[in-house]
């Protein structure tokens, strides 16, 4: 499990096609607490740590994971929201966040607001019903409350505030209509969304 507060932006600092792909991840995170097997939620996706070394943790990416996850991340280059897994007795400071993705987001609109971002997003209209206003959000493994919620005849539409501290220490600061990303839903929410759904059968 994870919060969604993201603690470092990792670099892929290399990409090897080995069955599943072998990411090597450059970080800040002191290594020797970081053990073999561990769990890292990489922008928003809980991945196995299979090697390590001083500044870097290598993890395999899987063909599912790859399919089901937002394009541009697992290559040489790309910046991860990166998290450890939530200890007992941490601060939960966001909310409860499984690091499983639930599906993409399209960016539609980003602007400015007082001193924050406004950014819109469209999502398959199959995930609409899980998202309320001030309810909560994982994008890119970030922990973000919901502003707003529309239905369109394209999908659902949503907005999120991004204050100056997010937009620093993520890389949503680097944000751009046309993107995709990865959503997490509440896991409240999906749970019952599945009760509601087996009701209906």
């Amino acid at each position: 499990m994870f919060t969604g507060i993201i603690t470092d932006i990792g670099t892929v600092r290399s990409v090897e096609q080995r069955g599943d792909l072998r990411l090597v991840i450059s970080c800040n995170y002191d290594l020797s607490t970081v053990d073999l097997g561990a769990s890292i939620a990489c922008s928003g996706v809980c991945l196995t740590v299979v090697d390590k070394g001083e500044d870097w943790f290598a993890v395999d990416v899987s063909g599912e994971t790859l399919s089901k996850t937002a394009p541009g991340l697992w290559q040489h280059g790309a910046q991860l929201n990166l998290e450890r897994a939530l200890r007992l007795g941490d601060e939960l400071g966001g909310h409860l966040v499984t690091g499983h993705v639930d599906g993409l987001a399209e960016i539609i609109g980003v602007c400015p607001e007082g001193g924050s971002t406004r950014i819109g997003f469209r999502l398959p209209s199959s995930l609409g019903p899980a998202l309320a206003p001030k309810g909560s959000v994982t994008i890119d493994g970030v922990s973000l409350t919901v502003n707003e919620v529309r239905d369109e005849p394209d999908g659902t539409h949503f907005s999120v505030n991004i204050i100056p501290h997010t937009a620093k220490q993520t890389t949503l600061r680097d944000i751009t209509p046309g993107r995709q990303v990865n959503i997490e839903i509440d896991v409240l929410a999906r749970y019952l969304q599945r009760m509601l759904d087996a009701r209906q059968h």
